[in-house]
């Protein structure tokens, strides 16, 4: 089992087996946020804090019969089933804190812990829909002062390889990203989060416009044997002097989504800019556009 499941299920265990699953991600997240290596990295979600890997750990867990959703509605619960005590199986430094969230945290009402984590962690809360409920007017601008903001023109070029979706999430809001131009040809990974639909979701979650533009990738199979710088010069060459001639429409398309949000970036999975063709993108982009604008590689 992956270590960061059984975090999962001793949380559960020290808060009586069962947690609602507002509490559960705050509490999940104040533990986190004293772990010397982070078990779990969150975004700025609706309700404040929110982790994707643990949610498809959950769902995971869930088909293996060790932990089950109950209730409906406002009052939806994660349930540990598994019998089994998982405190006992955590590092010294993880069960010292754990130790400590339960002590601090076990009385706090729903509304004590939703206010506590915006109050000590306003980024979390920059796309909450309920922050008006718990703050004043004072901690409000607090927390809307804490999205980071830009009037740049700036062309953002971003590749997942190697991080999580939270952390490329993250990237995208640090950076003020409006848009988010997916430019691989086929829109599919085995990486969790980052297939279309998947990756458009999350993006419009936290307020940033996701668009697919496939006709500006490269076939897989083109990539499949490249191993020399030679094969990656040669594979470039011909995708700006086919593809890039030929796409026309999806140029003007992205130059007049530039002008609009001022601040964009196109995606693909090489976290290495130079064995991606989105810096050959950028750069065509960046001759056509009538005002220069940054590129910058996130």
């Amino acid at each position: 089992m992956f270590y960061r499941r059984k975090i999962i299920l001793a949380l559960l265990e020290a808060f009586g087996g069962k947690l609602e699953k507002l509490r559960f991600q705050k509490l999940l997240f104040l533990l986190t946020t004293q772990q010397d290596i982070p078990s779990f990295e969150f975004i700025p979600y609706k309700y404040g804090c929110f982790s994707f890997q643990s949610y498809a750990d959950l769902r995971a867990m869930t088909k293996h019969g060790q932990v089950r959703e109950v209730g409906n509605g406002s009052s939806e619960y994660w349930m540990k089933v598994d019998r089994k005590g998982y405190s006992k199986e955590l590092s010294t430094s993880d069960l010292s804190t754990l130790q400590v969230v339960r002590k601090t945290f076990r009385k706090c009402s729903r509304a004590d812990l939703i206010r506590y984590t915006y109050k000590n962690f306003p980024y979390y809360a920059v796309n909450s829909t309920i922050g008006h409920c718990y703050l004043d007017g004072s901690e409000l601008k607090i927390v809307q002062e804490s999205r980071p903001r830009s009037n740049e023109n700036v062309l953002f070029t971003i590749g997942y390889e190697g991080i999580s979706l939270e952390r490329y999430l993250n990237r995208l809001i640090h950076n003020d990203v409006k848009v988010l131009c997916d430019v691989r040809r086929n829109a599919f990974s085995m990486k969790r989060g980052f297939s279309k639909n998947q990756l458009k979701n999350a993006c419009e979650s936290i307020g940033i416009d996701y668009r697919h533009m496939p006709e500006l990738g490269i076939a897989s199979d083109k990539r499949r044997y490249l191993s020399s710088e030679a094969d990656y010069k040669a594979l470039f060459q011909e995708y700006r002097n086919t593809t890039l001639k030929a796409a026309s429409s999806a140029l003007l398309e992205l130059l007049d989504l530039i002008k609009k949000n001022s601040r964009i970036a196109l995606t693909c999975f090489e976290a290495n800019i130079n064995r991606c063709h989105r810096k050959h993108l950028a750069d065509r982009l960046n001759t056509l556009h009538e005002r220069e604008f940054q590129v910058r590689h996130i």
